[in-house]
């Protein structure tokens, strides 16, 4: 079959210049080398793929693979290079926004700190500021001192166990003493018993004096510090606006103007904002802070009263009206895994 295709294509006329004139193909090896490689392997498409005209090297129909390939892996390179450059083009503008906003507040603190600018001041608002820190710190030193009380008091009632544990052991083992031993372990077991009772409301105590002052305050002292950042901010902005406004009055002053403007409406804005969050929130916490404290001031004394004048019942009753849980001692305290 293929000596008759040889054959053919020997007597074969097909054009053989680009003027369209006919003739025969030459009988030489190389073409029928050629022929037989398309025959055995077919065309590499790797290297040209043959679109339009004759059959030869890099005609004008002929278009090169590789160079479609690297078409296309210039347009993923510049879309990934454009990218990159956007991204690096954002984070360059917002860290000079950064730089300019700090550099604005840095020199309205300084100067209000010298006294060479002005500053806006809502005097009700920030005398409630100056009660709640007050309030704030007194409340930790209540704190501070009632759980030192939980600590000492609980360590007395873990004597006391002790203590009455080796009175009814000795009341075994001493039949001579056997009554004594016997009514001072009953004793030390109902000063235990109370004992628990009492620690128990005490730690519910600190427990909700703990809550308000290290969540409550705290979470309205973190607003506070926002509304003070963003009258720094308002302030500094309103400065820049008020010096520029007394300059010229050209066209590209004018354009900054309009910017300082612009900035100063938004920067008022938060503050604003800002201002009516901290004033409804020092309400709501001043009036859960009465009514959280007149229950635990409440507990505190009746649970006192009652263990020191002896009355387990009323003590007992305490604790049933304020729904606090009776926790034995060393409860609270880690585990040995814990502690590992």
């Amino acid at each position: 079959m293929a000596d008759s295709i040889m054959s053919k294509a020997a007597t074969m006329e097909i054009p053989i210049n680009s003027n369209g004139d006919t003739g025969t193909l030459p009988e030489d090896d190389s073409l029928e080398q050629d022929l037989q490689q398309v025959m055995v392997s077919g065309p590499n498409l790797n290297e040209t793929s043959i679109v339009s005209g004759g059959y030869g090297g890099p005609a004008g129909g002929i278009i090169p693979t590789s160079s479609i390939k690297g078409s296309s892996n210039n347009n993923t390179g510049n879309s990934t290079e454009e990218l990159s450059r956007g991204v690096a083009v954002e984070k360059l503008d917002s860290v000079k926004k950064w730089g300019i906003n700090t550099y604005k507040c840095t020199k309205q603190m300084f100067s209000e700190r010298f006294g060479r600018g002005s500053r806006t001041v809502d005097l009700e608002l920030e005398a409630q500021i100056d009660v709640l820190r007050d309030t704030k710190s007194k409340y930790e030193t209540i704190l501070k001192l009632t759980t030192a009380l939980t600590t000492h008091f609980q360590s007395m009632v873990e004597t006391q166990q002790a203590l009455g544990d080796t009175f009814a052991d000795l009341s075994q083992k001493s039949p001579e003493l056997q009554d004594e031993f016997g009514y001072n372990a009953e004793t030390q077991k109902l000063l235990c018993r109370n004992g628990e009772s009492l620690l128990s409301a005490i730690s519910f105590f600190v427990s909700s004096i703990d809550t308000l002052v290290n969540k409550t305050m705290e979470d309205t002292l973190l607003t506070i510090k926002l509304y003070e950042n963003a009258r720094l901010e308002f302030d500094a902005y309103r400065s820049d606006m008020e010096e520029l406004s007394l300059g010229p009055r050209d066209a590209a002053a004018m354009v900054r103007i309009e910017m300082a403007q612009h900035d100063y409406q938004i920067h008022r804005d938060k503050y604003e904002r800002l201002r009516s969050d901290v004033t409804i929130k020092l309400k709501f916490l001043d009036e859960n802070k009465v009514k959280v404290m007149h229950k635990q001031l409440l507990l505190f004394h009746n649970a006192i009263s009652a263990y020191f004048a002896g009355n387990q019942e009323q003590l007992e009753q305490t604790l049933i009206q304020f729904n606090v849980k009776l926790k034995p001692p060393g409860t609270d305290k880690p585990s040995w895994l814990e502690e590992q």
